[in-house]
């Protein structure tokens, strides 16, 4: 069986377990990590997480806040592009 295979049923296993539980805590975690299974088990194959998203977002948060007073949303777009971007500006004379 594969690898992912496994995992499901590692994962099932426990989850079987945890929900015949008699201490309310440990359902309420096993419903929570239920419900999103399928990134749990995704995460171990792909070892890829949201943290790239998140410092994307994070950047774009930023622009958002150096942009208050900009005119247009084009204006801010091009601030998130320069800020993500980490462009290095030189004014010529």
């Amino acid at each position: 069986m594969d690898v992912s295979g496994n995992l499901s049923r590692y994962f099932n296993d426990w989850y079987s377990r945890a929900i015949r539980s008699q201490l309310e805590p440990i359902k309420e975690v096993a419903r929570s990590l239920k419900r999103h299974q399928d990134g749990i088990l995704r995460w171990f194959q792909t070892k890829i997480t949201n943290g790239l998203l998140e410092g994307i977002n994070s950047l774009v948060q930023a622009s958002k806040r150096k942009a208050r007073g900009y005119r247009t949303t084009k204006n801010f777009i091009s601030m998130v592009y320069a800020t993500a971007n980490k462009l290095d500006v030189v004014a010529q004379p």
